[in-house]
């Protein structure tokens, strides 16, 4: 089902999201080194020889020296995108991207798209099977039935690496798992429940065909199309896929085989289950309403008349989502790290009954955080939130240890602790939490001040603020400046943007009555407060926080980093007992690095660092990490000695005497901070592996650093984030785009820099 069925957007931004930084959504980097000749020999010519021989020797060897392993291929024909129908192949390829990159983002696995131009069923079959030796694993997506029917079996049949089609068999598993939940709150046996199933294509029948798998008897169940039951003996709009789900009924339309009948699993088209027949059903019906982006029946229609109905849909907006995300990536995740031949059913069935016995568990506080409440089991939570950080060490290892117990597994896991273990250390958890983050945001939304609103950067920024959910962009500039950027950027009704004009603001003289007194004893006068007010865009954007008009503010833009903060302080100072300071975050493929302080204390003393350090850590937990700290120098452990050394070597015994509650060492250089085999050389060190939180000794290395990573990293530093003003401030670089003023934006509204 839909990833997010709730979000709104302007085309234009769903265009320039696709079309900004370089076209597309996927680039492939290189895995080894490829910076002198040597690598380059290795890489390609005369040393690529050596594993072409080994694999001419030994095929399986390909996984051992090659990408093969960790590779899915994800196509399509693009003859049922979305809910959109046939619109060719090529127009398919922004989603099947977008499936690469759910693949990369969840379980980390690589990910190929390929669009196939053909509408024949033995083409396509011919066309992927000569692609075997490339992938690991086949992903099928958005091709209509019955054709998805035949390429698929005959693929399975045909190839010896996993193949699946997520349209089927993802929304199946999914379904499955929400339904053993169900029926386990309600008491109800699988092997009991009537069932009646709107829809028989291919997502429909794959559901039906899972549930019967997992003990739902055949003639408990009743298929409906357009045309009304699929019953033994009828002729019109029959294939031999819907033949095999027809039962002996006298029931002729969904009405009528809704009668007593204790679930509805809906696959169909909006509004397509009418309220008075849920009357219909058994006591505690369970309702599965998944046409999207509207369902068959809206929950709240159907608590209407049957308050103890439970219910599931595909938005996000509602509880209990069937989304494929919580199966396709761990399931391919599983199958690839055993080799498996296939998918089969067994490996289906453990993946629901894993999603299904996840639910049950107490939710982790990043999941219960990015929701805004906590979640336990029961009728409004069947189905695990799909950015439940267990999902891959769950799924997976219970889908590889089917594979294995089936039989299809070319390669047996010996310690599924440690594989479980190495499961969770696949993904950086702070991909995880900023995607909680963001979900917290739109269940909390906040009112954010963008400062520099005549900015186009700033402006879409503040668009997809609004349009995604998380809250309302409160803009500050030339009103007329602002509505036309808006009109310029697509925005079909700019007006509906709250704009503080400063030359015309109705709350000038409550601002300068509040500044004025803060300010009179550092050298202003009145007359200077009020033209601070009217002509000083961060100013008066402060002022709007100060005075409660928005929960947060983020500018930057349009001047140096120090000049902001200088104007900003005008009007709020740092959190009582508190030292602001900045934070940039350098996120990796498997860990995340913090850099403090990076824009605020130029030379701190050994207790602001000590504060900085307790500071960042704190921060380095609420985004999944447990620290590490390190107090960075030229020297380490007085080799070579400095007369710069003191400020941290007093910081770390201030921190032996507080006793802060994790690791910290120092002084170090880098390499010994961040290089194992360098470590080793000081057995002393208190580290038990590398740090992820670097306090610099001063502002002009922490800042140098920080900028040097982000051109060198690009997309991979986040900030810097302001941390401990008395109201949550951001203040970007001014080389920020507007993704970046995005993550500020969410970062300060869900409180993370506070």
């Amino acid at each position: 089902m839909s990833e997010e069925s709730n979000v709104r957007f302007t085309e234009r931004e769903a265009l320039f999201y696709h079309n900004t930084i370089r076209p597309g959504k996927i680039e492939i980097i290189a895995s080894k080194p490829m910076a002198t000749q040597r690598d380059l020999s290795l890489a390609y010519s005369p040393g690529v020889a050596v594993p072409v021989l080994a694999i001419a020797d030994n095929p399986a060897t390909a996984y051992d020296y090659t990408a093969k392993g960790n590779l899915v291929a994800v196509i399509s024909n693009g003859t049922a995108i979305l809910g959109l129908g046939n619109l060719g192949a090529l127009a398919s390829k922004p989603v099947m991207e977008g499936k690469a990159v759910l693949f990369k983002r969840f379980a980390d696995v690589d990910s190929i798209d390929i669009e196939l131009a053909t509408e024949d069923p033995e083409a396509f079959i011919e066309a992927v099977a000569l692609m075997e030796p490339s992938f690991g694993g086949i992903n099928l997506e958005d091709i209509k039935a019955p054709e998805c029917f035949i390429i698929e079996q005959a693929l399975r049949e045909r190839l010896k690496i996993p193949v699946m089609h997520d349209d089927q068999h993802g929304t199946a598993i999914i379904t499955a798992a929400g339904l053993l939940n169900a029926c386990h709150l309600t008491g109800r046996a699988m092997s009991e429940v009537k069932v009646v199933v709107n829809g028989a294509g291919a997502a429909a029948i794959a559901c039906t065909e899972l549930i019967k798998a997992m003990g739902v008897r055949h003639d408990n169940v009743i298929m409906c199309d357009r045309t009304g039951t699929i019953y033994r003996g009828r002729t019109d709009s029959m294939d031999q896929w819907k033949s095999a789900h027809a039962v002996d009924t006298p029931a002729r339309t969904l009405e009528e085989a809704l009668d007593g009948a204790d679930i509805f699993l809906g696959l169909s088209a909006a509004d397509a289950l009418k309220p008075d027949w849920v009357k219909k059903m058994a006591p505690q019906p369970i309702i599965f309403a998944m046409a999207n982006p509207d369902p068959e029946i809206n929950p709240d229609a159907a608590k209407a008349v049957r308050p103890d109905c439970v219910i599931a849909t595909g938005r996000s907006d509602y509880p209990n989502q069937v989304n494929n995300v919580l199966g396709f990536p761990y399931i391919f995740r599983g199958a690839l790290d055993v080799q498996a031949t296939a998918i089969n059913e067994e490996m289906k069935i453990a993946a629901a009954s894993a999603i299904a016995e996840l639910a049950r568990e107490p939710v982790p506080e990043e999941v219960a955080a990015a929701y805004g409440k906590n979640h336990q089991f029961g009728l409004d939570y069947i189905i695990p939130a799909p950015f439940d950080p267990r999902l891959m060490e769950r799924v997976s290892s219970a889908v590889a240890k089917a594979a294995m117990e089936t039989g299809v597994a070319r390669k047996a896991i010996e310690d599924f602790e440690a594989y479980r273990e190495s499961l969770k250390a696949r993904l950086n958890p702070t991909t995880s939490v900023l995607t909680n983050v963001y979900a917290s945001v739109k269940q909390n939304p906040k009112r954010v001040v963008f400062a520099e609103a005549e900015q186009e950067v700033v402006l879409r920024a503040a668009i997809q603020f609004r349009d995604f959910g998380y809250g309302t962009p409160v803009l500050v500039g030339r009103t007329q400046g602002v509505l036309d950027k808006l009109s310029e950027l697509g925005v079909s009704n700019p007006s509906s943007f709250e704009i503080h004009n400063s030359n015309v603001s109705p709350l000038v003289e409550d601002m300068v009555s509040y500044l004025y007194p803060r300010l009179q004893r550092r050298g202003f006068l009145e007359r200077d407060v009020r033209r601070m007010v009217n002509n000083d865009r961060n100013v008066f954007a402060a002022l709007l926080l100060a005075l409660g008009h928005g929960d947060a503010m983020i500018s930057g833009t349009t001047r140096p980093f120090a000049q902001t903060m200088k104007e900003i302080r005008r009007v709020l100072g740092p959190k009582p007992g508190h030292l602001p300071f900045g934070v940039h975050l350098m996120v990796g493929k498997n860990r995340t690095v913090f850099l403090a302080d990076t824009t605020v204390n130029e030379r701190p003393n050994a207790e602001e660092l000590a504060d900085i350090a307790i500071e960042t850590a704190a921060v380095a937990r609420r985004m999944g990490h447990e620290p590490r700290v390190a107090f960075l120098s030229y020297s380490t452990f007085g080799n070579p000695y400095g007369k710069w050394l003191d400020a941290l070597r007093d910081a770390v015994a201030i921190l032996d005497e507080r006793q802060p509650g994790f690791e910290y060492e120092g002084e170090m250089a880098p390499d010994a901070a961040l290089n194992p085999r360098i470590m080793q050389t000081y057995p002393f060190c208190r580290l038990s592996g590398p740090a992820n939180v670097l306090i610099m000794p001063g502002l002009q290395s922490a800042n140098i650093s920080a900028k040097l990573l982000r051109e060198l990293g690009g997309n991979a530093m986040i900030g810097p984030m302001l941390l401990n003003m008395e109201k949550p401030v951001q203040i970007a670089p001014m080389t920020a785009t507007a993704p970046d003023l995005l993550t500020l934006a969410v970062l300060a509204a869900a409180g993370i820099t506070a």
